[in-house]
């Protein structure tokens, strides 16, 4: 067959089969658009997949004062985790968490004390939901004290990390974790001094408690910060936390890089919305009882469902090779 023939034979065989490729993406199309008539439907009920059912929107409408009191929430946050076992994880560790008299913060000292750890409290003055974090670190077996202060005092955190060792014998794992947070409707409303302690606990708190106990720290050491979703995605209404949680993951990953050699590693957990006094303490009762119906899941965390990830990235055996990371804990993606 001529050259020209063979050519032109060719071209119409590719011709037919771009025809049937066409046909066949018509009644794929076909398919799609009678599903499209009748789409199936969505639950409208939150996701649960834990080992027990946690809360969904509504939520009880209730506004706090600061810094919030756990004690005062109408429904109580979860924090006890019974189906998780401890393993010794963290036997005879020593960690140190800012912000653990509540929310976060207290699950992960539970979780601890059950892997074995002692726990030195740091929080502002919510004094009796402190003393019920002891009471339950304490039930797990382990040694607690306490050490109100105010965490953008750098002379606070120095003295903080030296009365844990001084009493719990040594530093193994800092968790730095308590936060500042109040939302603005609009940008001018966002005054110096609100933008100057959102900034000061949350940047200055979580560096001076760092510097003062790096030095503390030997070789398989942890660091674990609490950064949050505000700090990958931002947030209209909580500029200068946004911009502060985006800066606690670029400090941890700095961080984590200056300590190599030391053998300390470092890493954040990015939480989204979790029941906590936090927010009680920033949204007003009517947007409260809507409080993470916005994720896909359609409710907020627990937070006895985020402290197990503090677990893993403070124990040796199971986050030895894992530092400068930012965990994402956000209750799914929406997918568009």
């Amino acid at each position: 067959m001529p050259k020209a023939s063979r050519s032109k034979s060719t071209q119409r065989s590719f011709s037919r089969k771009a025809e049937t490729i066409a046909r066949q993406e018509r009644r794929i199309q076909r398919t799609i658009e009678r599903s499209d008539r009748h789409p199936p439907k969505k639950s409208d009920k939150a996701m649960q997949a834990g080992a027990r059912i946690y809360p969904a929107p509504p939520f009880p409408k209730q506004h706090l004062s600061k810094p919030g009191r756990e004690a005062d929430l109408k429904l109580a946050p979860m924090y006890d985790a019974p189906h998780y076992k401890g393993s010794e994880k963290l036997l005879d560790k020593v960690a140190l968490i800012t912000g653990a008299d509540s929310g976060i913060g207290r699950a992960v000292a539970v979780l601890y004390a059950r892997e074995g750890a002692d726990v030195a409290i740091g929080y502002l003055n919510e004094h009796e939901d402190a003393e019920e974090t002891k009471r339950a670190v304490e039930k797990e077996g382990r040694r607690c004290i306490l050490l109100p202060g105010d965490v953008s005092d750098a002379k606070y955190c120095r003295q903080a990390v030296k009365r844990t060792v001084k009493e719990l014998g040594k530093l193994d794992i800092l968790v730095n974790n308590a936060a500042f947070q109040e939302h603005v409707n609009a940008f001018e409303e966002l005054t110096d001094e609100h933008f100057d302690r959102t900034l000061k606990t949350n940047l200055y708190g979580y560096f001076y408690m760092a510097k003062a106990a790096v030095p503390e720290m030997k070789n398989g050491s942890a660091i674990v910060m609490t950064g949050s979703v505000t700090g990958l995605l931002g947030n209209s209404m909580l500029l200068d936390y946004s911009m502060t949680k985006g800066g606690i993951h670029a400090f941890a990953r700095a961080l984590a890089t200056h300590l190599i050699d030391k053998g300390i590693r470092v890493n954040v957990v990015a939480p989204g919305p979790v029941w906590t006094p936090l927010n009680p303490a920033d949204r007003s009762s009517k947007a409260i009882a809507k409080f993470g119906g916005e994720t896909p899941m359609k409710r907020a965390a627990q937070p006895e469902e985020i402290a197990p990830a503090y677990v893993f990235l403070a124990s040796p055996s199971c986050s030895s090779f894992i530092t400068g990371e930012v965990l994402p804990i956000i209750g799914g993606y929406s997918g568009g």
